[in-house]
């Protein structure tokens, strides 16, 4: 029996789908709704000119904002499936991040979207879904 479920999450249809998905299929399980942020999305979007320490620290708070929007968002997706779920900000590296959580947090299994990538786009870009998939300690379902 699964006590504990991870659903990372972020804006795509997949990951509402895998939220959706976990809700129905373990409403009995603790869910815990996690949205990583690699800080390196901070420095892409300073730019090399200006002031790089308020044009990061403005960045990241768009960032934790958007996080906290995402959250809300699944909060009140559990709430119509008449579900509590817990939900969790990480910043790092995103594959890395969620198993990490995975490890630290005692996590029976995780709930995934997966973006749908074939061919060359998933060789040249990766995939996060792929990558804890190999790494994970515990199952993973990825919802297409």
């Amino acid at each position: 029996m699964t006590s504990t479920v991870l659903v990372p999450i972020d804006d795509s249809e997949r990951s509402s789908d895998a939220l959706e998905h976990a809700l129905e299929t373990h409403p009995d399980a603790t869910i815990t709704a996690i949205h990583v942020v690699d800080p390196r999305k901070f420095y892409t979007g300073t730019g090399i000119e200006g002031s790089i320490t308020a044009d990061y620290e403005r960045i990241r708070e768009g960032y934790e904002q958007q996080a906290q929007a995402l959250l809300e968002d699944a909060r009140e997706a559990a709430t119509e499936h008449g579900v509590e779920i817990e939900t969790e900000y990480v910043t790092g590296a995103v594959a890395r991040s969620i198993v990490d959580y995975t490890a630290d947090h005692d996590v029976d299994q995780i709930v995934m979207g997966s973006h749908g990538r074939s061919g060359a786009s998933r060789i040249l870009l990766g995939s996060v879904a792929e990558a804890v998939a190999r790494r994970s300690p515990v199952p993973v379902t990825i919802v297409r």
